[in-house]
């Protein structure tokens, strides 16, 4: 079981007041958090409210870059070129960068939103695009672990967080269920709390085939879209401090 274990949360997607309030209640309770910066969400006013906030709270901020895809809220897969998802990319990146040096608070770590998150995990084009863009930078990548992007990360000595969600179902291949399928997202707080403990502790998930599933995670997830998440974050630190697990970003 770990002592310690990083909880983050995808923030700066809500533009409207209550949903900024919320993120920011958030940053009270996780150690790091991942930006919208404008391809599925998000915007130059929201990225600079979220980084003052990661600065103020001392919390580990995060590029949370997408898909060219708001009217899916980048969820879902995208027929583009590779050299036309790298200049999005790079150019949402970019612009969270430039905020952040204003701001005055450094990125810490990379996080691909939805379908582009999903779909790299383990497609060589999209992960060796993700790889080459993260070489050089500093930053850490997020992923799923036991990826083809963890281990392409570690063959390029680049920073890995393993990421496991406490919000989310699993497949038997240790991969998310997809949120088109009934019950992809658990809805009952008290199933997303075990889930999270379960992870933290190293203890196996039951997952969408009935069998059992080990996932080694450096850092928990949650949405802060899904319903009640503000609470959610509330019981899981309080679940996890309980249980004598500490929370740090270790970024």
């Amino acid at each position: 079981m770990k002592s310690s274990i990083d909880l983050n949360a995808d923030l700066g997607e809500d533009e409207s007041a209550d949903g900024i309030a919320r993120d920011i209640a958030i940053m009270d309770i996780v150690s790091s958090c991942n930006i919208a910066c404008g391809g599925h969400a998000g915007s130059p006013q929201t990225m600079r409210i979220m980084l003052a906030a990661a600065k103020a709270r001392q919390i580990a901020p995060g590029a949370h870059p997408s898909y060219p895809d708001r009217s899916n809220f980048g969820r879902q897969s995208m027929n583009i070129s590779l050299e036309e998802l790298e200049a999005c990319l790079a150019s949402q990146v970019f612009e969270i960068t430039t905020i952040a040096e204003e701001v005055g608070v450094p990125l810490t770590h990379l996080k691909p939103h939805g379908a582009l998150y999903n779909d790299a995990q383990d497609d060589p084009d999209l992960a060796t695009l993700l790889i080459e863009m993260m070489a050089g930078t500093g930053l850490a990548l997020v992923g799923m672990p036991g990826s083809l992007i963890q281990k392409m990360a570690m063959e390029r000595n680049i920073s890995f967080i393993a990421e496991a969600f406490i919000d989310r179902r699993y497949t038997g291949k240790g991969r998310l269920v997809p949120r088109s399928d009934a019950g992809a997202v658990i809805a009952d707080e008290d199933e997303r709390i075990h889930q999270g403990l379960s992870l933290a502790q190293g203890t196996a998930l039951t997952v969408q085939d009935g069998s059992d599933l080990m996932v080694k995670a450096d850092s928990l997830c949650l949405h802060s879209d899904s319903d009640g998440a503000l609470e959610t974050a509330k019981k899981m630190r309080l679940a996890l401090e309980n249980a004598g697990i500490m929370i740090g970003s270790g970024k």
